[in-house]
């Protein structure tokens, strides 16, 4: 063998040897080291899981009426490895379920189409859970039906017909609270992707604690507030699979854990009496004519809301909004012609709630804010102030609302007949004392200060999300504000609204010269601006919830209470998991004997002001149960006025305050004033001059102390 031969050999030799190294090396890693994980992927390989949704918690009232709970439906249910297993993908035998149920059989078909795979409509007509799962197709099955299914299994092979929870508002006594307690949506892959993720996934954490494609999740109210509270935990079940997708075993099994149940601050009785006189005060309205129009035109009343808040705990007895919707619209997936109708402008958006997130002028109902500010200002409140129907700003008049005169009149009687002219001088002397247009961005003004120490201008803590901000429009936020619009303005201020002019001439002018001052120096804090704030018009607005804080903060003797509406939690067994106690939000800095004054002056108000009216005609009587109260009237460029009714009883010793407001309703006294002082009748049992506590809602007076007893099966002792 020649030198070179030999030489090829040995290369060939270690070329072999290098691969068997290599190959023996890799079968050593394999078998030993990587040896679990593999085990790992080969048992995930060979199983599917099946998830079985969990009860979702009840949430009660006060006093334990259920506000949303399950009902037991009949779910017609199809295998999607059944209707493979068919000649024809299981078009058929979907077809018969189809005629079977009363449905369209291309609706049904779209149904068992999994999400994501081609020709599948979006979530939710197509299935977003695993393929291994019962395909739901109806939960309005009747027993016909399911006799039908379950008698003829031959012809319905994979369909079933059982009963399964669904969840449903009963609306207990007429009580809708729809803006309250929100409603569930199918959870989306976004949703899944983010609270999946490993990072947000604790270490050890179960599977079935983790969404899941098919949950239901809260989307508004109290049912996403305490989602995790209400959802519980789904079951598991661990099936072992074959080669060619056959299930052969169940490898193990967890039961669903129910979830608990939340018991809240609402009053079933009292939220739908509030709901009622809101109704009431709107058609009180509509039949109504406007004073600004000589009353040859009603009002719109296009909205309102009414809150009823425990002024010690700031727990929210009832709530209410107009326009609403029945909340079960909901159930079982929104169809589009009703999503139109509760989101549209034309029906003035009755998925928004005004009570916590309508924000308007609060009118003369803010001067239980700024008659504090006017003290601190160096304004005594045992000096007498004229009150003419006017008061000169820079040249121009600012009215008292119907121009109205009452002459030289102590501070209380200013608060009584709620006169305008009073409180602008009180402004407008502040703010040339402060220096007027001179004055420093970060001057210490108190009548802003004022009002966001009553916490005005944030929210307020409600558990509930979507709430609004409302805003105190002092100098910072006029100039921000300018900022933001500069550009705008200064085009307008060119163009003019020729739009506008078409149809209203008189307000197109007035627009273009808004428009010119606000593009040259927009961002100036001017006289009458302060002069606004002080009566709460302007650009301030607040909600009805924070106008009830307010009274609230008022009545309690100046501390800020947490408005909030969840109360416990509870297990489905009975047992206390938690209660829920916000911590007040601080207090008012303003003096024992001022808000001493002010509690006196509002009970005034009742007996000999301007909130008179509304209790005499309703024989209501005040020598048993005084009531404080403060009417407000306010006005809105284009549009009518906004009716505000603010209160608190009794008023020696208050439990609650009540606050009602109707857009473009007129008067506070004529419109929202009647309401209210029938919502006290309920609240403390008033049948003609008699006072029962006996018959009050909540039962003697006082808001429910005591949590519903709920029974070792689930069930609830009702009241």
């Amino acid at each position: 063998m020649s030198e070179r031969s030999r030489l090829r050999l040995v290369v060939v030799q270690v070329l072999v040897l290098s691969l068997l190294a290599t190959l023996l090396g890799r079968l050593w890693y394999l078998q030993v080291l990587a040896s679990e994980s593999y085990q790992a992927a080969a048992t995930e390989n060979g199983t599917r899981e099946i998830i079985t949704p969990a009860a979702r918690g009840m949430i009660l009232d006060s006093r334990g009426r259920p506000l949303a709970r399950n009902r037991t439906a009949l779910v017609v249910s199809i295998s999607r490895t059944a209707m493979l297993r068919q000649p024809d993908g299981g078009r058929e035998l979907v077809a018969k379920v189809a005629r079977v149920i009363g449905e369209p059989v291309d609706a049904v078909w779209e149904k068992t189409r999994l999400c994501g795979a081609e020709g599948a409509r979006p979530a939710p007509r197509c299935f977003n859970g695993s393929p291994y799962q019962p395909i739901p197709l109806t939960d309005e099955a009747n027993t016909q039906m399911a006799l039908q299914i379950m008698e003829r299994r031959e012809d319905f092979p994979g369909v079933t017909a059982e009963l399964t929870a669904v969840r449903e508002y009963p609306q207990p006594l007429g009580a809708n609270a729809a803006h309250e307690l929100g409603y569930l949506g199918p959870v989306t892959d976004e949703e899944l992707a983010e609270r999946n993720q490993p990072g947000a996934r604790p270490a050890g954490r179960r599977l079935e604690t983790v969404l899941q494609a098919t949950d239901l999740i809260g989307r508004t109210g109290l049912e996403r507030q305490y989602d995790a509270d209400l959802r519980g935990r789904p079951g598991v079940k661990v099936l072992a699979v074959d080669s060619q997708g056959g299930v052969s075993g169940v490898v193990s099994q967890t039961d669903p854990v129910p979830g608990n149940y939340l018991v809240t601050t609402i009053d079933a009785d009292v939220q739908a009496e509030a709901e009622t006189q809101l109704k009431a005060a709107i058609l009180r309205a509509r039949l109504t004519g406007d004073i600004n129009k000589g009353y040859a035109t009603r009002l719109k009343a296009d909205s309102g809301a009414v809150v009823v808040l425990d002024v010690h705990t700031g727990g929210i007895v009832a709530m209410a909004s107009y326009p609403t919707y029945d909340p079960n619209i909901w159930v079982g997936g929104i169809s589009t012609k009703d999503y139109r109708q509760i989101s549209s402008k034309r029906n003035h958006y009755p998925n928004q709630s005004r009570a916590f997130q309508g924000e308007f002028a609060p009118a003369s109902t803010f001067k239980a804010v700024t008659l504090p500010a006017a003290v601190r200002a160096g304004y005594s409140l045992d000096g007498s102030y004229d009150c003419p129907s006017a008061y000169s700003i820079g040249g121009s008049p600012k009215r008292n609302y119907e121009s109205q005169a009452y002459g030289v009149i102590s501070m209380l009687r200013a608060i009584q007949v709620s006169c305008d002219t009073v409180f602008y001088k009180f402004a407008y002397e502040t703010w040339l004392r402060m220096g007027g247009l001179d004055a420093k961005k970060n001057a210490k003004d108190p009548f802003t200060d004022m009002a966001k120490a009553f916490g005005l201008g944030r929210r307020t803590g409600l558990d509930l999300p979507g709430e609004a901000d409302g805003r105190i429009a002092d100098r910072a936020w006029k100039r921000a504000y300018w900022k933001a619009t500069k550009d705008f303005y200064c085009a307008k201020a060119k163009t003019g609204y020729p739009e506008v002019a078409r149809t209203d001439p008189r307000r197109a002018a007035y627009l273009l010269q808004l428009s010119r001052e606000n593009c040259v120096d927009g961002y100036a804090y001017r006289g009458g601006d302060a002069a606004n704030f002080a009566i709460g018009q302007g650009d301030t607005t607040t909600t009805p919830l924070q106008m009830a804080r307010v009274y609230a903060a008022v009545a309690n003797g100046g501390t800020l209470v947490t408005p909030h509406i969840g109360r416990a939690v509870m297990t489905p067994e009975g047992e206390l998991v938690r209660r829920i106690a916000p911590k007040p939000a601080g207090t008012v800095p303003v003096s024992g004997s001022t808000l001493s004054w002010l509690r006196h002056a509002l009970r005034t108000v009742t007996e000999s002001g301007t909130g008179y009216g509304p209790f005499a005609r309703a024989q209501f009587p005040l020598d048993k149960l005084p009531v404080a109260t403060k009417t407000g009237t306010g006005e809105v460029y284009g549009k009518q006025t906004t009716s505000w009714f603010a209160s608190y009883a009794p008023a020696n010793d208050p439990q609650y305050a009540v606050v009602m407001m109707v857009s473009q309703g007129g008067t506070g006294s004529g419109i929202s004033g009647p309401s209210v002082a029938e919502l006290y009748k309920t609240l403390f049992g008033i049948t003609g001059s008699r006072v029962e506590l006996s018959k009050a809602r909540p039962p003697g007076g006082h808001p429910t102390v005591k949590l519903p007893a709920v029974r070792r099966d689930g069930t609830v002792v009702l009241p």
